[in-house]
């Protein structure tokens, strides 16, 4: 049953990508959405058996990938309860990301290759959470790696979602450097990368010291902070996280599964894999702490003010991410996999949604564009409601339970750390602020004037945001297919009632036997006991930011809608600021891209073409062949010529014969 959930979706792949054009647009969509509910339906039955029955550990051998000296990889799943809840998430989202793609898709001409590049990044996605040795991580790691940049870059034909897939590509590289380093340190300390050989070792390399980049480094220390560099990159960590919102260039399905459940939480789900090397060393989660709370709250301020309904759910994604890295890093990794958990259905569901959106809009995606749309798409705007309330954390809904958990932890450990606490102060005006984003999100959409119009436009031309002109002839809006609605259906339940049905086994009383062979916690870590025990007023914080926001974004946005105007025009430099995104793209450029592409035509004009092709191997050759063109041209083929030359020859010996012999006398 294992072997089935992994490579059913790879068995999709090599149908619909090797024989797509073969067999059609129709039976390749259905081939593959029907492999993935199949193994939505295994990965379902494995969380009841593994997680909520027995939590019992099992690892089949596949096969032997490698045997090098001491090193020994095998092909092995890990099934634990970690992995039983990832599965769940990934194969539900992505089986339902491929019955929307149906309909979202339906006019595209390359529907194979898309649904082939959604299985094969499914595949890769499986093999990362199943994975038993970090090599086996790592090939998951770059599989959807490699998959997002197909699906991000899948409308090539736009040089923009080129850029894009580029983007994410070399900035995960960058994480991804890190990863390995990490690794081969692990290799080096232990002798192996096998979790359970690694995980037993850890405890007793909790002071050892290694020499590296000319500095004494705790060993653990240093192994978990390149490790996490990896996490950073693959997470989209602040100074990491730049490739994230551009990746909104690929099909809204792609956003939904990469940026929503999936790939995004991998650097999460690696950092609570690894809890037994992360618990041993204080400052790692410190700096995990930290970098989370820092991204939680950088991803807030710039949600803001943006204006495509793709990039305000992409830079909440980006903050949700550092809440669950808070939770990780104070210690309370169960925090952090059950946001990661609930997290996957509303944000699924608020992707999902937008796409409805900008299918009922012909892919309008600027919702200065929109407005008035609560009547026209009123399903698509109730699953969207659900959705925003879940982000901002409405009581009973699955983000209540599961977000305002990670804001307790933060404070429980605020006592022992200044940094948690500082987190705790982030988070806290985060939640007000995702609040605020979310809200406005939704009132720009589906309240107001009806920006959308021809007549509208006539009437406005000031808010003519010089969109190309396919995208000016909007006509009545619509809702979408059947195919695309049910997904939101059935996401806006888990949003609702994911976080009241499973807190008891992630983060309640039964929490420690539901996590007991996967998640490690060392003898001085009680922040679960903890977070149950601190002032009332923490758990009615969150709240009241909610309440604050959503106050705020129905002032702005209904109210007086002239206000957001106004301000910005009395603060233009904060406005272009955040609506810049702190200029992290622009200081990229100026730091390492253009410093790259001048480096790279100093050795391509001035290394390569003015002395290798010049003075070296190249140069003489080109020389060599520039003489026997030459000499080429000499041979005319008339006999009269050769005879001249010979004349010429027989002439030129007898007069240095004359001189020679008249210089001898």
């Amino acid at each position: 049953m294992y072997s089935a959930i992994v490579f059913l979706p790879l068995l999709g792949f090599l149908i619909a990508g090797l024989g797509g054009k073969k067999l059609g647009d129709r039976p390749s969509e259905i081939i593959t959405t029907a492999l993935l509910f199949v193994s939505c339906a295994l990965s379902w039955i494995t969380f009841v058996d593994v997680g909520l029955h027995d939590g019992h550990f099992s690892a089949p051998v596949l096969a032997n990938w490698l045997t090098s000296g001491e090193l020994k990889i095998d092909w092995s799943l890990r099934i634990d309860t970690l992995t039983s809840v990832m599965l769940i998430v990934v194969t539900t989202v992505s089986a339902l990301v491929h019955l929307y793609s149906i309909g979202y898709m339906h006019e595209d001409s390359s529907r194979p290759r898309f649904f082939a590049y959604l299985s094969l990044f499914t595949f890769a996605m499986l093999m990362l959470v199943t994975s038993d040795n970090l090599a086996q991580m790592f090939f998951g790691w770059e599989g959807v790696g490699l998959a997002s940049y197909l699906l991000i870059g899948f409308w090539y034909e736009k040089p923009s979602a080129n850029a894009a897939a580029i983007k994410a590509f070399v900035v995960n590289r960058v994480g991804d450097f890190g990863f390995s380093l990490g690794m081969f340190l692990v290799f080096m300390l232990t002798g192996s990368i096998a979790f359970d050989t690694i995980f037993a070792a850890a405890p007793g390399l909790a002071n050892k010291s290694v020499h590296a980049f000319g500095l004494d480094w705790n060993a653990m220390t240093l192994a978990c902070l390149l490790l996490f560099m990896g996490a950073m990159g693959k997470s989209a960590q602040f100074l990491l996280h730049t490739w994230l919102p551009d990746a909104m260039e690929g099909p809204t399905p792609v956003s939904a599964l990469i940026h929503a459940a999936t790939m995004v939480t991998a650097g999460v789900f690696m950092v609570a894999r690894l809890s037994p090397l992360f618990e041993q060393s204080a400052t790692a989660l410190t700096v995990v702490t930290l970098v989370g709370g820092i991204t939680a709250f950088f991803a807030a301020t710039v949600g803001l003010v943006q204006n495509d309904i793709k990039r305000v759910i992409a830079y909440s994604t980006c903050s949700q991410l550092g809440y669950m890295f808070v939770g990780l890093g104070v210690g309370g990794y169960a925090l952090g996999i059950f946001h990661l958990f609930t997290h996957a259905f509303f944000k699924a569901l608020l992707f999902l949604g937008a796409g409805s959106v900008i299918h009922a809009l012909h892919h309008e995606q600027d919702m200065r564009r929109m407005g008035g749309l609560w009547s026209k798409i009123p399903v698509t705007f109730a699953c969207m409601t659900i959705g925003t309330l879940a982000l901002t954390g409405f009581p009973m809904t699955a983000g209540y339970f599961s977000k305002d958990a990670i804001i307790e932890g933060a404070f429980a450990a605020g006592g022992h750390s200044g940094v948690a606490m500082l987190a705790f102060v982030l988070l806290v005006v985060a939640a007000g602020m995702t609040s605020f984003y979310s809200w406005r999100l939704v009132f720009m959409t589906f309240f107001g004037e009806r920006r959308w119009s021809e007549q509208y436009r006539l009437l406005h031309p000031e808010h003519d945001h010089g969109h190309d002109d396919h995208h000016h002839h909007v006509g009545e809006p619509h809702e979408s297919p059947l195919t695309m609605m049910v997904p939101l259906f059935v996401l806006s339940i888990g949003a609702l009632a994911a976080g009241y049905l499973f807190k008891g086994e992630f983060i309640g009383h039964a929490a420690g036997e539901f996590w007991r062979t996967s998640l490690f916690t060392g003898e001085h870590n009680h922040i679960l006991h903890e977070m149950h025990e601190i002032p009332e007023w923490v758990g009615y914080a969150p709240f009241a930011m909610m309440v604050g926001g959503f106050v705020v974004a129905l002032f702005m946005y209904v109210v007086a809608p002239k206000v957001p105007a106004t301000l910005a025009g009395k603060f233009p430099a904060l406005y272009k600021f955040l609506l810049n995104k702190w200029y992290f793209d622009e200081l990229y450029d100026k730091i390492f891209v253009k410093p790259a592409f001048w480096l790279g035509r100093l050795f391509w004009k001035g290394g390569d073409g003015a002395i290798i092709d010049r003075l070296g191997p190249d140069g003489v050759a080109a020389r060599v062949v520039d003489g026997a063109g030459f000499a080429s041209r000499l041979q005319t083929g008339f006999i009269y010529n050769y005879a001249f030359a010979m004349l010429l020859g027989l002439a030129a010996l007898i007069t240095y014969g004359m001189f020679s012999l008249g210089g001898g006398q």
